[in-house]
């Protein structure tokens, strides 16, 4: 059983920078994918990037290209997303999850975190 809990989330305003980190523990992490999602309130939970195991595949969604970049320390059990030039519509509970098989941009992770909140004012 994988536990994940994610950290940094915050209060930021519009243009600034936040580095959220989702710690794993309880299994091989480098035998994980890792996603991250978000979920705003009254929306559905959206995907928002992913990392394969080895870290050589990433992947985003088209609103955060340029802006987010996902990556992973395996020796620390750790993946981050940092997330730069922050916009309103940016604002919601952050997750992350793993997944045994690769990554993908559906929510169909084996395991999911609890969540960060990120708040951006305009």
């Amino acid at each position: 059983q994988v536990q994940l809990v994610e950290s940094g989330g915050g209060l930021v305003q519009a243009g600034a920078s936040l580095r959220l980190s989702c710690a794993a523990s309880g299994g091989t992490f480098s035998s994980y994918a890792m996603g991250w999602f978000r979920q705003a309130p009254g929306k559905e939970r959206e995907f928002v990037s992913a990392i394969s195991q080895s870290g050589g595949s990433v992947y985003y969604r088209d609103s955060v290209k340029g802006r987010f970049t996902i990556s992973r320390e395996n020796a620390k059990n750790t993946v981050y997303l940092e997330m730069n030039s922050l916009k309103p519509e940016d604002t919601a509970d952050y997750y992350c999850a793993a997944r045994v098989a690769g990554p993908s941009t559906l929510p169909v992770y084996d395991y999911w975190g609890q969540g960060t909140q990120v708040t951006v004012s305009s």
